[in-house]
């Protein structure tokens, strides 16, 4: 187990830093956490580290962001938090998404823990006073 705490927002980019060295090899991140616990700032600072110049923003409504890394790279970030059901992630192709080799990063990974593959990593962010806490 891995952890990196966050005790400002000037830590995000280091943070993001030792977080894809520690994950080396890795590009599926199942990210858990409540409500404001800071998985969306995480994952943009991680984006921002991976050379994403587009503006990073939680899919909420939309379900899934794609992003373009520095070297060209795909990357899916997914916010599952609004879904009802699982079949509203197989209507929209999240499978086809997870499967690529792509970077994909999912908020609310519970809501379609079965879709999950084997190797996700589980990351879980919590809130300990000031400093995100994160766990992987």
């Amino acid at each position: 187990m891995n952890l990196i705490t966050i005790q400002t927002l000037a830590e995000l980019p280091s943070a993001a830093k030792q977080f894809l060295a520690l994950c080396k090899g890795k590009n599926k991140f199942a990210f858990c956490g409540e409500m404001g616990s800071g998985k969306t700032t995480f994952i943009k600072a991680i984006c921002e580290e991976l050379g994403v110049k587009q503006s990073v923003s939680s899919p909420t409504f939309s379900l899934v962001n794609e992003y373009i890394s520095a070297k060209g790279e795909k990357i899916y970030h997914f916010d599952f938090y609004r879904i009802n059901e699982i079949n509203e992630a197989y209507d929209m192709g999240f499978e086809e998404y997870v499967y690529s080799n792509a970077y994909c990063f999912i908020e609310w990974p519970e809501k379609i823990a079965e879709l999950l593959p084997n190797d996700a990593v589980k990351v879980t962010i919590s809130l300990k006073g000031d400093e995100r806490i994160v766990e992987f």
